[in-house]
């Protein structure tokens, strides 16, 4: 579905923001405010419903706006 193929597109770039900025999972779980394990559900795809809030927060702390996340 269009939904799925969307929060897959998420998880790889949130993932790739990450390693870009040299962060672990726990550094930018710490970053943003959320636990580690909903970035690691969120890369692996688990975790498909997402709040705007969390993404913001995730884009915040990548430092980068939140359409490189979902666009």
């Amino acid at each position: 579905s269009k939904k799925e193929s969307e929060a897959i597109k998420m998880m790889y770039r949130i993932k790739e923001k990450r390693i870009e900025k040299n962060l672990s999972q726990e550094e930018l779980a710490e970053k943003a405010g959320i636990s580690r394990i909903t970035i690691s559900m969120l890369e692996s795809g688990r975790q498909q419903d997402i709040k705007v809030s969390t993404i913001k927060r995730i884009a915040n702390s990548l430092e980068c706006p939140i359409s490189d996340l979902i666009c």
